[in-house]
């Protein structure tokens, strides 16, 4: 595919874009590294034990409290001699960062480690050998599971990701030897640390996204950042050499990047309520405390007759550009579209395939439940990271 990943600075903070052709698909924004960050793993000190909600509130870092599921970790990790099973106030636990601080929500902590490359995941606690949904071919399923059987363990599993497919044998045992090498690494040092240490810091954002982006999907990496361009270099010849070729580094003292692209301006689109549709339609995308709600009109859309056909039409196209949106704004949790009314069953069921089509390109776990008896579609999208407003209020932006 013809695309490019594109990394630069903006105001202070890396912006990191994906195009798929010419049209751009994903945006994120980091403000350089921040406690706590998603992937980050320390020695975790439980500063109390909640019971009525089977949690615990544990300390990470510079005395940042973060929320940790007892319900949800069965099998914890101490780090301090135990007589028992039970997490206790003072223990002191293995944990990873899983979930960020959203609005008034604390990060979210667990025990089950994961340690992540391009082609698989090591699963600390859980040793079941998983694989990607978005690997459908079954054929290629059995060859991958067969290949990650050989470094089965009773103390963590594997999770192959979509990004393994067609990968050789080699090279994915190759990446299996250097994360299960991590790991045993971090559990010796864990031992010798105290409460709130940083074991583990995750890569730069540029550097995790480039890791998880299918590289099939753009032939280009592209930055103007002298420091970035040196590290992606490097992690590219050390873990992707197969892409290195991709990489190159745009200088120009006339023209920026941001300018040659319009990222100014996509950005800018990308933060507005209003979206407008070829055809004279137009979405409006509100994000709201408990879902993100999106109203589909016809706008300036034209017809002599405003005929089924012609609704159903602006429908199909604003389906698209929903699934363009959820992953562009990075907009997660319950999604409710309200579609232009439509009276026939074949009609709304085409509506429902073209939106399920579209939102397989995202990376991000999305589903396309069902359409209400009131016409309103439900989609759900996993909460990963901030949508993009949040991140650039993180980093001191005005939105």
């Amino acid at each position: 595919m013809t695309g490019k990943f594109v990394v630069t600075n903006r105001k202070g903070h890396m912006v990191m874009a994906l195009y798929e052709q010419k049209s751009l698909c994903e945006l994120s924004f980091d403000s350089g590294k921040k406690q706590g960050a998603l992937g980050d793993i320390y020695v975790g000190k439980v500063k109390n034990v909640v019971k009525n909600i089977n949690g615990a509130f544990v300390e990470v870092g510079d005395q940042m409290l973060c929320y940790y599921s007892i319900a949800d970790n069965k099998k914890p990790i101490f780090l301090n001699a135990k007589k028992d099973e039970h997490v206790k106030e003072g223990d002191l636990l293995l944990v990873q960062v899983q979930k960020e601080a959203m609005k008034t929500k604390l990060a979210g902590v667990t025990s089950y480690i994961n340690l992540t490359g391009k082609y698989l995941v090591l699963t600390a606690g859980k040793c079941a050998i998983g694989i990607s949904n978005k690997i459908t071919k079954e054929e290629e399923r059995r060859r991958l599971k067969d290949v990650i059987k050989e470094r089965s363990s009773k103390e963590y599993g594997w999770i192959v990701r979509t990004n393994a497919v067609g990968v050789a044998r080699e090279r994915l045992l190759l990446e299996a030897d250097r994360l299960k090498e991590q790991y045993e690494k971090l559990l010796e040092v864990a031992k010798f640390r105290t409460g709130g240490h940083l074991l583990y810091e995750a890569p730069p954002s540029y550097l995790t996204e480039l890791r998880d982006q299918n590289s099939s999907n753009f032939n280009r990496i592209v930055t103007d950042d002298e420091k970035v361009y040196s590290e992606m270099r490097e992690y590219l010849s050390t873990y992707q050499p197969e892409d290195l070729e991709k990489l190159e580094y745009y200088q120009d003292e006339n023209f920026s990047l941001m300018a040659l692209l319009g990222l100014e301006k996509d950005i800018e689109e990308a933060l507005r309520e209003k979206v407008w549709l070829k055809s004279g339609g137009y979405l409006i995308i509100q994000p709201t405390e408990a879902m993100v709600v999106i109203d589909v009109n016809t706008g300036k859309s034209v017809s002599k007759k405003k005929t089924k056909e012609h609704f159903k039409q602006i429908n199909l196209e604003a389906a698209k550009e929903v699934a363009r949106q959820l992953r562009l704004r990075n907009l997660s949790g319950i999604i409710i579209v309200d579609f232009i009314d439509m009276e026939e069953e074949e009609d709304k069921e085409e509506l429902l395939q073209t939106l399920r089509t579209f939102v397989t390109k995202d990376r991000i776990k999305t589903d396309v439940i069902d359409m209400t008896r009131l016409n309103l579609v439900e989609i759900t999208r996993k909460k990963v990271k901030k949508p993009i407003y949040e991140q650039l209020r993180g980093s001191g932006e005005d939105v």
